[in-house]
């Protein structure tokens, strides 16, 4: 069974001369509790037949409700431990992360009740420097912030 892939934006900005990068955190009752290592670039799966960088655009925009404008970065592949692999473009942007409105899931809730209940996808973001970053982010996409500073000259 092929292993799933994802596509994904980095959103970026500079406040008083130094890159801050959006990142957000996956809602529901698995993750409530769950914060370094567990945030993500807003991200997901590519539809069958879907170019990756329009899946990256879609999924930005349902996660986050922000439409995202390029010019886009290409920050290439990474390969998540559960051998998810994982493709994202970065682009300059400014938001309100406060203001984020996700998309919704549902599950059953709490498990074997038989009830439904919906999580929003993402249940809070946030701009942090790129140190902080490292901290939060699954640690494979650690390598987009790399990249990032890279290709935009930062050490």
């Amino acid at each position: 069974m092929p292993k799933p892939r994802s596509a994904g934006l980095l959103m970026y900005r500079f406040q008083a001369g130094e890159l801050q990068i959006l990142i957000v955190h996956p809602g529901g009752p698995y993750w409530a509790k769950k914060d370094a290592g567990w945030w993500s670039v807003p991200k997901g799966e590519i539809e069958p037949g879907e170019d990756e960088l329009s899946a990256a655009k879609r999924e930005f925009q349902e996660e986050t409700s922000i439409a995202p404008a390029g010019p886009f970065i290409d920050l290439g592949y990474v390969t998540h431990k559960s051998g998810k692999r994982v493709r994202a473009w970065a682009f300059a942007g400014e938001c309100d992360p406060a203001s984020i409105v996700s998309n919704a899931f549902s599950i059953e809730w709490p498990p074997k009740s038989g009830q439904t209940q919906s999580f929003p996808e993402i249940d809070k973001a946030q701009f942090v420097n790129a140190a902080m970053a490292r901290e939060k982010l699954n640690p494979a996409e650690c390598e987009f912030v790399e990249r990032l500073q890279k290709t935009l000259g930062i050490e």
